[in-house]
């Protein structure tokens, strides 16, 4: 399976997209989608739509994974993450490609097995689990990744079906 996971943002957009199968994990590619301060949101926009449908077009991923918008004290922030996650969210939708999304908490659940982990120590598990010599940069790359990584490990959970209150591998 090949997974896009997104951390959304309309300065910075964090991608990365993955390979798993079986209980393998493979970097297929990771970035960021950058967009000028000076230019106009729409046009902002506009640069992510095009650079995540380019992403989609080339790798064909099964599933996009995308961060949940974490509302903090910062509500402008809020709403401009929330931009390019609809971005996001409409990119896959077009391409006809199921869109997962999960709290950051879950994601450093998936990742490194505990949900208030440092940012460090996600950084460092998306190294190890990817096999890279190096943590990926810059950190919204490597956000992205933690992403698709949650959702390769949720898809491999998934795969199991409660049947009669005994989990069984489906066929």
């Amino acid at each position: 399976m090949i997974v896009l996971g997104v951390d959304p943002g309309v300065a910075i957009t964090g991608y990365g997209v993955i390979h798993s199968e079986d209980d393998q994990l493979s970097l297929i590619v990771s970035g960021v989608i950058t967009t000028p301060p000076n230019r106009p949101l729409p046009e902002r926009l506009r640069t992510i739509y095009e650079e995540l449908t380019c992403l989609l077009d080339d790798h064909r991923p099964q599933a996009v994974a995308v961060e949940e918008l974490f509302f903090g004290r910062n509500v402008r922030t809020a709403i401009s993450v929330g931009h390019a996650r609809g971005v996001t969210l409409l990119v896959a939708a077009l391409a006809g490609v199921p869109v997962f999304t999960y709290t950051p908490t879950v994601v450093k659940q998936a990742v490194v097995g505990y949900g208030g982990a440092r940012k460090r120590q996600v950084q460092e598990m998306v190294r190890m689990l990817l096999g890279l010599s190096d943590v990926p940069h810059p950190d919204d790359a490597a956000d992205a990744l933690a992403v698709a990584i949650c959702h390769a490990h949720s898809a491999r959970f998934n795969r199991y079906v409660a049947v009669g209150g005994q989990i069984q591998v489906e066929e």
